[in-house]
């Protein structure tokens, strides 16, 4: 490393992050006082730890250049997600909500990289202040840490532009404003709207408010904690599509939304990736009610219709085809968008179901949302290449460039997303082989390797929509933690600090 890394700059930068920590971190810390938590303690030491790391940082950095360069901001980027952790495990682990340091950390980054796996068997036992901290800790990592950091840090005395570069999602990065200050301003005012508007909701339909502010945070941060051991399960149809009209939204590129809010509908009618990712959804969604209404009205055994539809199975085929579709559309919206909440057990369908349940949660959403997965815009550019190329073997002296919304595309863009697509894949191959080490059966192993790189969750087996990781062996759980953190980041971001040509003058 060379002598002109600019330590300062990071030190500082962690400092106002972690302020910003401790602030998010006050809100449970007063909802354990206000609802009588027995851990209201713990939240309080727990924020004072946060406020004092983070002023210590600052003050170690206050004489540091302003400039974040390139090695700093992939530095500061992939390592927030871990400072945030070691923080934010501290309610969890001094509580004794969660017994050990293990899954403390496990619980925490898996709220921050909204991957939305837990390894709380019964979360109904919680204190409010626990299950508030676990949906603000997805809701933070929804948008990301940085884009909020970005948006205040010249409160700070910081620039954010390197930072903002090397933390979003998807190919290419999309500025709202000429400055990325105002840029960051809107994708998080849109964040917050769309998650108010969502509480409002849900209330209205009969949750409590309580409920209803967890669950919109984890729905907007595509996150997929609940407040509930069944999810979404125990709720009313209301409820149900109203959380996952949500899902859907929150898979779209914001910047498309914001484009649509300002009165400029068309750039989202004419973003191809978007096509791409709300034509999936409605094929799925299509697929899986035709699946499940055939199945469950003319095939399966009698008994299995009381317990999927209650005392609805005496109102005939309207009914069935009711609980088909909201089944069937939010299952969808929860697997592509890497949401990870459950109207139903998926488990109990057809085989051939709850695998196109699975092959769903490898897609994600769209560049620039809050969903994990390798992001359709990815998937759009491979199979365009794909075609390219099986053409270029009848016409080998055909000039085929790729186009994209229109505009061809440089072989750079395309590299970047062959290289992603070879990375994604071998990461899930590598953890697939050391969760199977670790005692874990090879179609389960496969699937929670599937589940964490693409930050969805749920995956099959015992580790389904019922399930949960609280049996998931030590050395796996600490695996998944990397897994995550790297699905989060979109692997580059994580991988270049291993790379010795960053690191070189």
């Amino acid at each position: 490393m060379t002598k002109t890394f600019n330590w300062k700059i990071v030190a500082r930068t962690y400092g106002a992050l972690l302020l910003i920590e401790a602030l998010f971190m006050a809100v449970p810390t007063v909802a354990a006082y206000l609802y009588g938590d027995s851990d209201g303690g713990a939240f309080a030491v727990s924020t004072l730890l946060t406020l004092v790391a983070g002023w210590i940082a600052m003050r170690i950095g206050r004489n540091a250049r302003r400039q974040v360069s390139e090695r700093e901001g992939y530095l500061i980027v992939a390592l927030v997600w871990i400072v945030f952790s070691l923080f934010g495990m501290l309610p969890f682990y001094l509580s004794g909500a969660l017994d050990t340091i293990t899954d403390s950390w496990f619980e925490t980054m898996a709220g921050f990289s909204t991957m939305g796996a837990t390894v709380i068997p019964n979360v109904e036992v919680m204190t409010h202040s626990i299950l508030l901290w676990r949906a603000i800790c997805q809701w933070l990592g929804g948008m990301g840490i940085i884009v909020l950091s970005v948006a205040i840090l010249p409160l700070f005395g910081l620039g954010g532009m390197q930072l903002y570069a090397a933390e979003v999602t998807g190919v290419t990065y999309e500025k709202l404003s000429p400055r990325i200050n105002d840029t960051a301003r809107l994708l998080w005012g849109t964040y917050v709207f769309l998650t108010v508007i969502e509480t409002l909701l849900l209330n209205f339909f009969g949750m409590d408010m309580f409920d209803s502010v967890c669950h919109s945070m984890a729905t907007v941060a595509t996150g997929g904690f609940s407040t509930k051991n069944l999810s979404l399960m125990g709720y009313g149809p209301a409820i149900q599509y109203t959380v996952a009209v949500f899902m859907l939204l929150s898979g779209i590129n914001f910047a498309q939304i914001i484009y649509f809010m300002r009165g400029k509908p068309e750039k989202l009618y004419r973003d191809e990736e978007t096509r791409w990712y709300v034509g999936a959804v409605l094929i799925c969604t299509v697929v899986l009610t035709v699946g499940l209404f055939v199945y469950y009205t003319w095939i399966a055994p009698a008994e299995y219709l009381p317990r999927l539809l209650g005392a609805n199975v005496i109102k005939g085929y309207a009914v069935h085809a009711e609980w088909a579709f909201r089944n069937a559309f939010f299952t969808t919206c929860a697997a592509i968008t890497s949401t990870g909440f459950a109207s139903a057990d998926y488990m109990l369908w057809p085989k051939l179901l709850w695998v196109l349940v699975f092959l769903m949660m490898f897609t994600g959403g769209a560049s620039g949302s809050t969903a994990g997965g390798i992001k359709w815009v990815r998937i759009a550019i491979f199979a365009k290449n794909a075609q390219a190329e099986m053409y270029r073997r009848i016409h080998p002296n055909a000039v085929l460039p790729i186009r994209f919304n229109g505009q061809p595309l440089s072989q750079s863009v395309t590299n970047n997303v062959m290289a992603f697509m070879f990375f994604y894949i071998a990461i899930i191959v590598i953890a697939m082989f050391i969760f199977i080490a670790c005692g874990i059966s090879p179609g389960e192993a496969f699937a929670t390797a599937v589940s964490g790189m693409g930050n969805v969750g749920e995956s099959l087996g015992q580790y389904g929509p019922s399930g949960n990781y609280a049996n998931f062996p030590i050395v796996a759980k600490w695996v998944m933690t990397v897994v995550m953190l790297i699905g989060r980041l979109e692997i580059f971001t994580v991988l270049l600090l291993f790379s010795p040509v960053l690191w070189r003058k």
